[in-house]
């Protein structure tokens, strides 16, 4: 029987040329988060690891569709995002929530915290939710958002990015990166994309133009899987 006072779970060795650094000097607020100390594993109760704790009930029709969530169509490029979920054997990963925020087309958040003066749109909130399905796959109906000044450097200019969170069985599983879009003239100016120090890793946060997903006189595509672990993972914010 497992016991529920001691269960810690397992641990796997971070790739740092992989994944973002959590000291980055360039990327202006790190040195006053990151991590002074050693991390240490603390036991978690036997409900925080079995769940599940999402399903079909917790994810309504449209909750994929970002265009689709107010009386009106917001402004902007229309864009599908699709792709799967894989684990470091290329398997799917199924039943899988994923969330999704990002600014409007015109570069601004829902957020009280946002002071970028570009407009807000009224028919866009900029989040949604999906699970996957049995084979790893899932869609998101959206607008491109745009790019925004974030005050990290001299003119400093966030490329177009979608964030992602990725929950497992529970709430205690969870995974957060970025997705980008194909040729951003952004990339090389930009401390928290080039926070990923392996080039080939960089890359796999950028998603792939997709003709073939495209709806025709409606809306561009772009694929974006997501490997959680392995020699091919995705760069993830841990």
């Amino acid at each position: 029987m497992m016991s529920t006072s001691r269960l810690v779970l397992p641990s796997y060795e971070r790739d740092d040329e992989s994944h973002p650094s959590l000291l980055t000097p360039e990327y202006g607020s790190t040195p006053l988060r990151a991590p002074t100390k050693p991390m240490q594993h603390l036991p978690q109760n036997l409900s925080e690891v079995t769940g599940p704790v999402f399903g079909d009930g917790h994810v309504d029709e449209l909750d994929h569709d970002l265009t689709r969530q107010h009386e009106g169509e917001p402004l902007g490029e229309r864009i599908v995002v699709h792709g799967r979920v894989l684990d470091s054997d290329g398997k799917p990963v199924p039943h899988s929530l994923i969330e999704v925020w990002q600014a409007n087309a015109a570069g601004r958040y829902r957020h009280a915290g946002d002071r970028h003066p570009a407009p807000l749109d009224d028919n866009f909130t900029g989040v949604g939710r999906c699970l996957t399905d049995s084979e790893g796959h899932y869609r998101f109906v959206t607008v491109k958002p745009g790019a925004y000044p974030w005050r990290n450097h001299d003119n400093a200019w966030r490329p177009a990015h979608i964030h992602f969170s990725l929950f497992g069985r529970a709430f205690t599983q969870r995974l957060v990166t970025q997705m980008y879009f194909p040729g951003d003239p952004l990339f090389s100016q930009d401390p928290i994309f080039q926070s990923v120090r392996d080039a080939s890793a960089r890359e796999r946060m950028v998603s792939s133009f997709d003709l073939d997903n495209t709806v025709p006189e409606w809306a561009l595509a772009y694929r974006f899987d997501i490997v959680l672990r392995g020699h091919g993972a995705t760069p993830f914010e841990d």
